[in-house]
């Protein structure tokens, strides 16, 4: 066989690889591209360089931030809440670019900056097609300000007489006892978040609102809560005779009901027999949408409603300013129990008589799973009492209960070697109040600090009542010391904490965390 004689290829390989388009340069960078799916003769990076989809979408803009309500602008008025490099957030951004509705957002993410920077970057993928079948993506930044804005229901607050409607909340009694308790429910749900003003008056408190509706929805929360009788007026304060358009400002007052919880009832025979032929003299245990009252001698209940008591009211006999303190001689549980009550028959004595005579009151209290001999016991003393009550004039005069009022009526459990300042480990908030002129005198204020301080009792006493609030792990943190030293005032206060003060605590699971106190703070060494 001849070596240097030529040998023929075989034509089926090329006939299976054959070309079915035509290979061109690129007009720019030389590069062998597909001419029949190229686009103006670039190569895909030519492409990328040359052409610019984001062309007409700014990288730059404003946004308005209120910094007392913590809300953005959404042009050209409306104002929303969102938390920062949020979702809500994101599209507010997203929003405010013009021309970015041309292009299909692929993807947009937050950049991280300075807190202190007053500035937002967002990055933003677009895609968008630049010829016949070619489609091009694209990533760039666009920076936002933050500039302050004061929204228009700020700008009310700040300003006075810009209210639309006014709620006055008044209760005729001489404590505030059941204002504390309606301010925690107020702050548990949120209630007071469009006031745009809360005023303290003598005898309540007034909330101002910018829209009706924002007031009528406040009123309907308290008609949930507590007992209410609601008068409403309005006053005009413009008329256009062209349109015939009128502005009027709406004022809504609203009574609570003048029995508090823990307080003494008398109630009319008649109303008595209605709701259950209970004893005309009871206690008021409890404060919801209906007055809740207790009989302690045999633990019957009653509910009377809001309409049925402003149909024909009354006033509470005593109130829990008039207990005094009583000593528990003997005790009988008996085997009645309804729900957290036990019945027991109870001998008791008046502190005050301790040491002076040796009067003993026999009664019934509803008490019995928490008194023991030695005890102490806070209630009101009925026997030579007089009372400026026709009512009560009807109950003594009556053949029925004349003979079932007793001498002493006993309330509550009293913890007299409960510390006056003792430390707690947990806190309530408050409403932020403008006093306005009624600034408190001295001995106002030590009044309000005592009955402030009653109401913090109450709560640590009363897990029912706990539970309708919302309450905070205390925050406060003793000063930093040196830790080879001993404090020997804390240690002697921390042994008369741990065993004298037989009040009862409140536990940490009970407590909820304040978010509003939480700070970073920079520990150098």
């Amino acid at each position: 066989m001849d070596l240097d004689a030529p040998v023929p290829m075989s034509m089926a390989r090329l006939t299976g690889t054959a070309r079915t388009g035509a290979t061109i340069l690129c007009c720019n960078c030389g590069a062998p591209i597909d001419g029949t799916a190229s686009a103006g003769a670039l190569c895909y990076d030519c492409i990328k360089s040359t052409v610019d989809i984001s062309q007409g979408i700014q990288r730059d803009g404003v946004l308005h931030f209120c910094r007392d309500c913590d809300r953005w602008l959404m042009p050209p008025t409306s104002w929303v809440s969102a938390a920062p490099e949020s979702r809500e957030l994101l599209s507010l951004c997203l929003k405010r670019l013009r021309n970015l509705g041309k292009v299909r957002i692929i993807d947009a993410r937050f950049i991280w900056t300075e807190p202190h920077s007053r500035r937002i970057k967002v990055k933003i993928t677009i895609q968008d097609a630049v010829a016949d079948g070619v489609l091009m993506q694209q990533s760039f930044e666009v920076v936002y300000v933050v500039a302050n804005q004061q929204c228009r229901e700020c700008q009310k607050s700040f300003t006075a007489n810009v209210w639309r409607a006014a709620v006055q909340v008044r209760q005729k009694v001489t404590h505030k006892r059941t204002f504390l308790f309606l301010e925690q429910l107020i702050l548990k749900h949120q209630a007071h978040r469009d006031t745009i003003n809360i005023k303290e008056e003598r005898d309540g408190i007034d909330f101002y609102f910018a829209q009706k509706n924002q007031a009528e929805a406040f009123i309907n929360f308290l008609k949930s809560v507590i007992p209410v009788n609601i008068k409403d007026s309005r006053h005009l304060i413009s008329h256009d005779t062209h349109t015939g358009t009128k502005q009027y400002k709406y004022s809504y007052s609203t009574e609570i009901v003048p029995i508090c919880r823990d307080d003494l009832v008398a109630l009319p025979l008649k109303l008595a027999k209605s709701i259950g032929n209970i004893t005309p003299l009871v206690l008021c245990h409890r404060i919801g949408t209906s007055l809740n009252l207790l009989d302690p001698n045999t633990l019957q209940t009653a509910d009377v409603s809001s309409e049925i008591y402003w149909r024909a009211p009354f006033a509470p006999l005593v109130g829990a300013p008039d207990m005094c303190e009583f000593i528990v001689m003997d005790i009988e549980p008996t085997n009645v129990r309804k729900g957290k009550w036990l019945l027991a028959e109870v001998t008791v004595a008046r502190a005050a008589d301790l040491g002076v005579n040796d009067n003993t009151y026999f009664t019934r209290t509803h008490l019995g799973n928490l008194l023991y001999p030695g005890d102490s016991v806070m209630g009101y003393m009925l026997g030579g009492s007089n009372f400026n009550s026709s009512l009560y004039d009807d109950i003594e005069a009556s053949r029925t209960y004349g003979s079932t009022i007793p001498d002493v009526l006993l309330v509550k459990k009293h913890y007299p070697n409960r510390r006056k300042n003792r430390r707690r480990n947990w806190k309530l908030k408050r409403m932020a109040k403008d006093e306005g002129e009624l600034l408190p005198k001295a001995g106002d204020q030590a009044r309000q600090e005592a009955e402030y301080e009653a109401f913090l009792r109450d709560v640590e006493e009363d897990e029912e009542l706990r539970a309708a609030l919302a309450l905070y792990k205390s925050s406060k943190k003793s000063k930093p010391q040196d830790p080879d030293a001993m404090s020997i005032a804390e240690t002697e206060m921390t042994g008369v904490d741990d065993d004298d003060d037989d009040a009862p605590k409140i536990d940490m699971d009970e407590l909820l965390d304040d978010f509003d106190e939480l700070a970073i703070q920079d520990q150098r060494a």
